[in-house]
């Protein structure tokens, strides 16, 4: 089977500073702000949410459904894709502006500052009519446009996919009403901890209630791990995946992402999902860059293994 995935294309510009941003930044002079960085390392790399995650998917021998619009410059993105066997039969190009591109700094203790351009993604087009629950049963709808967002979930419900939503760095540009509307019409809400605060902030909806309207909710929490909640009063505690080294967190939302939506679809238990996501997460961590990461199926289940104790059995298709 595959994953659907309605997500951003992006070119990442991601840029280390070699210090703390608090250390340049005087609070109470943040009316009058104008800093600037110096950095030590830039990459130009493929990104964006539905890149990083079907790149990931892929990794793991599943195959990935991306619905998204690149520029008149995504001929190397397109190629990259071409390499790692990933379709682009459903991703629009737009000939008269450039692709999408993301600026992000990000200081030695990870927080990060970031700028965006939206390109094309506005001209993202429909879900495919010749896509199904039957062939596609499973709809990731992760941050990309606010109308596309809106436009596919909606799709993904009437052709009776199972719907997540992915509200990520979007989540400012919806409204409480609008943000109800979209939980309401979701299997499962995926989120890192912070989104979560505001997303019920934005709503006014504790997550008793965001659970009664939404099967499950996922909670990422970075090096402390994730929580899957669900209408039926589970609370699942996953530990993280300590990666080798760190290098660069960009991405590993995503990663954690892909890995826990292949074992959902390949129908393990929310845990297994959780654990599947996480070591992902960490190899994601481990490089530079949002799509440089690489692992063996046998290097992945050794390092399930090592981390959790227990048996794990992917196979290079899903």
């Amino acid at each position: 089977m595959s994953i659907l995935i309605s997500g951003s294309l992006v070119y990442d510009h991601i840029m280390n500073f070699p210090d703390s941003f608090k250390n340049h930044i005087m609070p109470d002079q943040i009316h009058i702000l104008n800093v600037g960085f110096i950095i030590n390392k830039l990459q130009k790399s493929w990104g964006g949410t539905a890149g990083n995650i079907a790149y990931t998917v892929k990794l793991l021998g599943a195959e990935p459904i991306i619905v998204s619009a690149v520029g008149n410059d995504a001929g190397e993105y397109q190629e990259h894709f071409k390499q790692c066997g990933i379709s682009t039969e459903f991703i629009l190009i737009d000939h008269n502006t450039p692709t999408a591109s993301a600026y992000i700094t990000t200081d030695n203790e990870d927080n990060q500052i970031s700028a965006f351009y939206g390109g094309p993604l506005d001209s993202t087009p429909d879900l495919p009519e010749t896509l199904t629950r039957q062939t596609t049963p499973l709809a990731l709808i992760s941050p990309t446009d606010k109308e596309v967002m809106i436009k596919h979930l909606r799709q993904a419900k009437e052709k009776k996919m199972t719907a997540i939503f992915d509200p990520g760095q979007q989540l400012s540009a919806f409204s409480g009403t609008e943000l109800k509307s979209l939980i309401s019409q979701s299997d499962m809400v995926i989120a890192n901890d912070y989104e979560i605060k505001l997303l019920q902030k934005k709503t006014g909806w504790d997550a008793k209630k965001m659970l009664a309207e939404s099967k499950r909710l996922v909670t990422t929490l970075g090096e402390a791990g994730s929580t899957i909640s669900t209408d039926q009063g589970e609370m699942i505690k996953v530990k993280a995946c300590p990666p080798k080294f760190l290098e660069d967190p960009t991405g590993s939302g995503d990663a954690y992402r892909a890995g826990f939506f292949v074992g959902y679809e390949k129908n393990f238990d929310l845990k297994t999902c959780a654990q599947i996501g996480s070591v992902a997460a960490s190899y994601a961590i481990e490089v530079y860059g949002t799509q440089e990461h690489h692992f063996t199926m046998d290097e992945f289940n050794a390092r399930y293994k090592n981390t959790y104790a227990s048996e794990l059995i992917l196979s290079a298709k899903i």
